[in-house]
């Protein structure tokens, strides 16, 4: 499929997107545009009066009395008329700020259904991006862009109606030019819309740049790598202004080409006008008033280029967000889910096979094993053996085939998304903290727990003694991502958390890798009380801590190679055994030294 059938395609959806908001607000709509249809149709009326006075005063008739009418006609059409443009600015202009809004809500609230894979592919510097530039592209194009295209469109038939009334060989005359305008603006709407979209592409790299500069800020300060990622910034902001500047020169051609148009409609009727004067076809009132209609379509011209504009950088920008409103989530809820329910997990893997989209490998081929309700089981194995990729397909981040995952023997298919991950408490590699407080942190997922009950989560995980130690305690903002703790501070909190919403599952993916060996192994020891009934799985890339589970997995290379308890493991496989004994010599070492 080409990129514009691509672009067509979202921008429909875009559209489809966006139709119910149009239909929840028409009224507001429809009444804004009665008000700048009065606005016109007052504005309309003046050069009549002008006409009625200037004829009178050509003819020697004029009189104080007759002028003073025609002034105050003039003056309460000006009130008339303001008082109209406040009514449509408000309900158009709110109308559009409005779609704004519960667009920005819908986008962010389809955003939460996606799962994983959309976002390994659409980094959040674009998504940020389409929130915030690509919104406003379109509240402007809803707002001030229908508008000017109503008003254009009401204001230049309207006018010329009343030029034609006045001369029809005059109006053919003066509406000569206009054809080019058309023209000029078919053309360069094509590309203007190819040029908007660039930029708008740019303007997400630039984001998503920015983004990550700062997400790693200490990590280039200490490959510093400031001077570096100055340069590539500025790289990227000096494409982004010649991409502006591209679509800057087709965006100033229009309005210089409307103006042209514009002012030579005005020469000629000028020119033939005051021709017809002379001849007396027709009046100099009847004059005046044509320029003055005349001059009220040179708007309708100039706003051609200023409407072709927006709307094509609202339609742009509407097509980037139908992109993503178009994308669903590869995790669905089956059409009818069984009840699913009970304080007791047990896993049942049956010949679980999974690869990644875009790989050629399998990440997990074969895995068959039963992990009991209540056992906590380990799980070990190389780095890119296959252990998060397990532990995300059990707290159901990516899709897994029929019959290879049973919960309390039912088939993880058959299930709804929100009642499996319901039963599950998982802690990723990769800690995800928030810029609050550490009890917000700790309570994440659980806002009704009790000081208490966060303390208690906080001392089975290690950290309380070092949370009292901070000078505001529980109440410490911690920055954003945890950026004021240390890696196992982090990791700690991140557990205690999980641990608080008292699931039945609790999955513990490699996440106590920053803290020490002698800590991680009070932690494990301290999970036991809190445990009983639950289902456990430890990833760790360090044995030792493990060698009190109920046994432990071992994986190679996407298979389930062997499994035991550490003494059968021991016995019985020198894969296991190796990595053991190694660990156990790199840690002898450490303590050497």
């Amino acid at each position: 499929m080409t990129t514009d059938c691509r672009q067509g395609t979202a921008t429909t959806t875009g559209l489809q997107f966006i139709r119910p908001l149009l239909r929840q607000y028409s009224s507001r709509l429809i009444g804004g545009l009665f008000a700048l249809l009065a606005v016109d149709l007052l504005q309309l009326a003046i050069p009549r009066l002008i006409k009625r006075a200037v004829d009178l005063l050509a003819a020697g008739t004029a009189s104080q009395l007759a002028l003073a009418q025609s002034a105050l006609a003039i003056l309460l059409f000006a009130i008339g008329i303001a008082g109209c443009r406040y009514i449509w600015r408000y309900l158009i202009l709110g109308f559009s700020r409005l779609v704004e809004r519960d667009l920005r809500a819908d986008f962010f609230r389809h955003l939460l259904t996606l799962d994983r894979p959309f976002f390994q592919k659409k980094p959040v510097g674009a998504i940020m991006a389409l929130a915030t530039n690509d919104l406003a592209a379109v509240q402007l194009a809803g707002g001030m862009g229908v508008v000017a295209f109503a008003d254009a469109a009401i204001m230049g038939i309207a006018a010329l109606a009343c030029m034609a009334y006045i001369s029809p060989q005059l109006t053919l005359i003066a509406v000569i030019p206009m054809p080019l305008l058309a023209l000029l603006t078919r053309v360069l709407s094509a590309r203007l819309h190819r040029r908007f979209l660039k930029v708008q592409e740019q303007f997400s790299h630039l984001t998503e740049f920015a983004r990550s500069a700062v997400t790693n800020i200490r990590l280039l300060k200490a490959y510093t790598q400031e001077a570096p990622q100055v340069e590539a910034f500025n790289r990227l902001g000096r494409q982004y202004l010649r991409d502006n500047v591209k679509l800057a020169r087709v965006h100033g051609t229009l309005f210089p080409i409307s103006g042209l148009v514009s002012n030579t409609s005005l020469l000629l009727a000028i020119f033939f006008g005051g021709r017809l004067v002379i001849g007396e076809a027709i009046s100099v009132g009847d004059f005046v008033a044509f320029i003055s209609y005349l001059y009220l379509l040179t708007w309708p011209m100039m706003a051609v280029g200023w409407v072709t504009n927006l709307f094509q950088r609202g339609l742009t920008s509407l097509g980037r967000l139908g992109e993503v409103m178009a994308a669903g989530p590869t995790l669905v809820d089956p059409e009818h889910p069984l009840p699913f329910a009970g304080g007791q997990t047990e896993i049942s893997l049956r010949h679980l096979h999974f690869q990644y989209e875009g790989q050629e490998q399998q990440a997990l081929t074969d895995i068959s094993c039963l992990i009991k309700s209540g056992e906590i089981v380990g799980l070990v194995g190389r780095s890119g053996s296959g252990k998060s990729t397990l532990c995300h397909l059990l707290a159901r981040q990516y899709p897994v085939d029929n019959g290879t995952i049973f919960l309390n023997g039912f088939d993880i298919n058959r299930l709804s998304l929100a009642s499996v991950r319901e039963k599950v408490a998982y802690v990723p590699q990769d800690v995800l903290l928030f810029s609050d407080t550490i009890a917000a942190n700790i309570s994440f997922g659980n806002a009704a727990a009790s000081q208490e009950q966060i303390e208690m989560a906080a001392q089975i995980c290690r950290i309380h003694e070092e949370i009292v130690g901070f000078s505001e305690g529980y109440n410490t903002r911690i920055g954003e991502r945890g950026i004021k703790l240390s890696g196992g501070q982090r990791q700690r909190i991140a557990l205690a958390r999980a641990i608080l919403l008292d699931r039945p599952l609790l999955i513990i993916d490699d996440s106590l890798s920053a803290v020490d060996l002698e800590t991680e192994q009070a932690i494990i020891s301290g999970l036991a009380a809190y445990l009983p009934g639950r289902t456990c799985l430890i990833v760790s890339h360090r044995i030792a801590p493990l060698r009190e589970a109920a046994w432990i997995m071992v994986l190679e290379e996407g298979r389930l190679l062997t499994q035991g308890t550490h003494a059968e493991l021991l016995a019985t496989s020198p894969f296991y055994r190796t990595m053991y004994y190694q660990q156990e010599m790199r840690q002898h070492e450490d303590e050497d030294r």
